[in-house]
């Protein structure tokens, strides 16, 4: 069983597109989302099409409100990013490098997360990782055409590894109960946040049965 002591992660990661990062006013939901959240939540910039440039721009408008809300701030797949912007974390996709390689390239106390969709994918993410994202546990607009695993997923990589796990698709307010009860320290979410006319009201939703 692979384990881990980092009990310091924040239990909500609100994670980005590229539709939303596209928008004039991101910056400014971001601001209000991480001042919402402060030291329980971590925004992770995500935009598999997103160039570079515009993703470490981002992360250095958005560096100083994170820190001033106690908040985090995490690339997803970037590892160039995180390394530039000096962020808190990076999280990396079954298609990403490895966390074996991109942890020596990082500066030290940077927490480094992989998803993951079973419980082989769990157990090779090995010791470099600090934590798993699990999904897609219910069905959503994300990725179509995809059943989720349910609960039932997040309890199956539960049984194998003692990382802490968080888990993403479909994941509403209402349903953070089920995926706690199954071994969740928490959820990553996108539309729970972002489809809200105040992304700030749905954090405190989210935070309130965390």
């Amino acid at each position: 069983m692979i384990a881990s002591n980092n009990c310091l992660l924040p239990p909500l990661h609100v994670v980005t597109d590229d539709d939303l990062l596209a928008r004039s006013d991101f910056p400014l939901r971001a601001r209000r989302v991480l001042a919402a959240g402060g030291r329980r939540l971590a925004l992770h910039l995500r935009g598999h099409a997103t160039p570079g440039s515009q993703l470490c721009g981002l992360a250095a408008d958005l560096k100083a409100a994170a820190s001033a809300a106690g908040a985090f701030l995490f690339a997803n797949d970037r590892v160039d990013v995180a390394m530039v912007a000096g962020l808190d974390g990076v999280h990396l996709g079954q298609r990403s490098l490895p966390p074996s390689v991109a942890r020596p390239l990082l500066r030290q106390g940077t927490w480094v997360g992989v998803s993951v969709h079973d419980p082989k994918e769990a157990q090779a993410a090995g010791a470099d990782t600090d934590y798993l994202v699990v999904g897609t546990v219910f069905a959503t607009a994300s990725h179509p055409g995809r059943m989720g695993s349910g609960p039932a997923g997040v309890a199956r990589v539960r049984a194998v590894v003692g990382l802490p796990l968080f888990a993403t698709g479909g994941v509403t307010a209402e349903r953070v109960s089920e995926v706690v009860a199954a071994g969740a320290q928490g959820v990553a979410v996108l539309r729970g946040i972002w489809s809200r006319d105040d992304p700030a009201t749905a954090v405190a939703d989210y935070l309130r049965v965390l």
